[in-house]
């Protein structure tokens, strides 16, 4: 298959988990594994493409972030949203900068890993639409700063490729009492820096082993990610305010289950 096919695969892959719970990491690394792709560039091309999914809720909530930004001097309200983010953001970048080299290197090696998350953290979400508190938090910009960073050492949790950033940080935003909308909502805007900050690392690390034709590849699942990610957020918190997480919790156990008996019967 050629290499652009499989640019446009991961990057409809990426655009399309990178904000639902279900792992964006752990399917990007299954498929690439399913699709037979080396390690090296590909594993590199995963991380670097989710920046176009990220930019999607840029352009989505770009009025409010830019309100934010510009009236950072002047309204406490502003200073508290981006402290907020700040808070939960700090944990989980010292965490990923003081353990990359075991994640990429170890815990990305791991599809059996990915597909044992990935059927975990189902259950978990099939137990948290039934059980989780009683919200009191419903607005994504103005949570506590003890909540933002509960939802920060949650976040720590998708270090584990399968385990799923967003999932993660929905999971600590509603044991914190955040409703389920505005848990997603800032699961969006935490997405911003973290992702921008493992976008920056890996493109740096790695910026001798990419050639020109490499970019080429990177800039249309770029693209694609970009795309296909904006279409996902425009449609999931009604999704999740309609109908919770119990479909994403099948979702999680159909994959995994499905990568394990594929894992199985190729013998990897």
């Amino acid at each position: 298959m050629s290499d652009w096919i499989n640019a446009i695969i991961l990057g409809v892959v990426e655009g399309l988990t990178e904000f639902i719970p279900v792992s964006s990491t752990g399917h990007l690394l299954l498929t690439k594994t399913l699709l037979g792709l080396p390690d090296g560039f590909w594993d590199t091309f995963a991380v670097l493409i989710q920046l176009g999914a990220i930019l999607a809720i840029v352009a989505l909530y770009f009025s409010r972030l830019w309100k934010v930004l510009i009236t950072l001097p002047t309204e406490a309200a502003s200073r508290r949203f981006a402290i907020s983010v700040l808070v939960a953001f700090l944990p989980g970048a010292l965490a990923g900068v003081l353990l990359h080299d075991v994640i990429k290197h170890v815990l990305f090696e791991s599809p059996r890993l990915i597909c044992w998350s990935l059927i975990i953290g189902g259950f978990v979400f099939f137990a948290l639409d039934r059980w989780a508190p009683q919200p009191n938090q419903d607005d994504a910009m103005a949570l506590p700063l003890r909540t933002s960073l509960v939802i920060g050492l949650f976040q720590c949790l998708a270090l584990v490729p399968g385990v799923s950033r967003s999932g993660a940080t929905i999971l600590g935003s509603m044991l914190m009492r955040v409703e389920k909308r505005a848990a997603a909502e800032f699961s969006f805007f935490l997405a911003i820096p973290i992702m921008l900050g493992a976008f920056v690392l890996d493109a740096w690390s790695n910026r001798d082993n990419i050639s020109t034709d490499q970019v080429g590849l990177i800039a249309l699942g770029f693209v694609v990610s970009f795309v296909v990610g904006f279409i996902v957020v425009r449609t999931l918190l009604d999704f999740v305010s309609k109908r919770g997480f119990a479909p994403f919790a099948w979702w999680r156990i159909l994959v995994g289950v499905g990568g394990l008996v594929f894992l199985t019967i190729t013998g990897r």
